[in-house]
């Protein structure tokens, strides 16, 4: 292993400190960020995307598990902390000052590379909404990314539970979100009001005949009004009443109470209904 100074002192020397603005949290022990590294498996010589790594405490972690690291860094304050890390880890390190949610990651990388990062809490879950509707199988082997235990339980929720919704069948339906490790406030500099978890997401192969804009109208109908019957709460999208009857699911029932596979028999009734009609106005 390459030998750093403590990443606190890399820290006091370049004068930083979390930003509130950018929804910065350090995270300074190294088993924990050790263990965080490798949740995705063997990451020797892999590619990994990391987002957000501030002073760099995940992506030291990441290249002494052997990973190239291409790290994409808003805060400039950062980058010369970063840099020092490129230099004790010749080639294996990447780092693009930009952000995130602007830059097309995919782009970067000729193979398919892992996702990690202790995400800013203010865009992790667009940034992960935006990669689980890429097309699909996607660009990226897995998710392994730190969030808000709020939101992570809401990644993995089941129905029946508060927690349940949309971002529960988007993450479920065609790929499987664990909860890896929880991480308790006190280990982040400075600590959040909030516990946090961080969630591995693998891609599974995409149930046939099902398009993802018809699931997720009928998510957002549906759990847009969860309190409400599925016969009020989907009557606005086409063909979904339709749908539930020739499903046989209880149209008195309730978004929360729907199952991700539910979900999907509905979206592939109202996908096949959508190219049926295609093709007759093409013929």
């Amino acid at each position: 292993m390459t030998d750093l100074p403590p990443l606190r002192e890399v820290i006091a020397r370049h004068g930083l400190s979390a930003s509130k603005a950018l929804g910065q949290n350090f995270l300074f022990d190294a088993q924990l960020l050790a263990r965080i590294a490798r949740i995705a498996g063997d990451l020797d010589n892999e590619e990994v995307l990391e987002i957000g790594p501030g002073p760099g405490g995940l992506t030291r972690a990441l290249l002494a598990a052997g990973a190239k690291v291409t790290a994409i860094e808003r805060d400039r304050r950062c980058i010369p902390a970063l840099a020092e890390l490129g230099d004790a880890y010749p080639g294996h390190l990447t780092v693009i000052e930009g952000d995130a949610l602007a830059i097309d990651a995919r782009s970067l990388f000729a193979g398919k590379p892992h996702i990690a990062a202790n995400l800013p809490y203010n865009v992790g879950t667009a940034l992960l909404v935006g990669w689980l509707s890429a097309e699909w199988m996607p660009w990226w082997q897995s998710l392994t990314l730190m969030f808000q235990r709020e939101v992570a339980d809401r990644i993995v929720a089941a129905p029946g539970t508060d927690a349940y919704g949309r971002l529960a069948v988007l993450a479920q339906w065609r790929s499987t979100p664990r909860i890896a490790l929880p991480v308790h406030r006190s280990a982040f500099t400075p600590p959040p009001k909030v516990m946090s978890a961080v969630v591995h997401i693998v891609p599974d192969e995409a149930p046939a005949g099902v398009q993802l804009a018809k699931l997720e109208a009928l998510t957002s109908a549906a759990f847009g009004q969860r309190r409400k019957m599925l016969r009020q709460s989907l009557r606005g999208v086409s063909g979904a009443l339709t749908a539930l009857e020739a499903e046989g699911i209880d149209s008195t029932r309730r978004a929360e109470t729907v199952s991700v596979s539910e979900f999907v028999a509905l979206a592939r009734r109202l996908s096949a209904s959508t190219t049926e009609q295609a093709t007759i106005t093409e013929g």
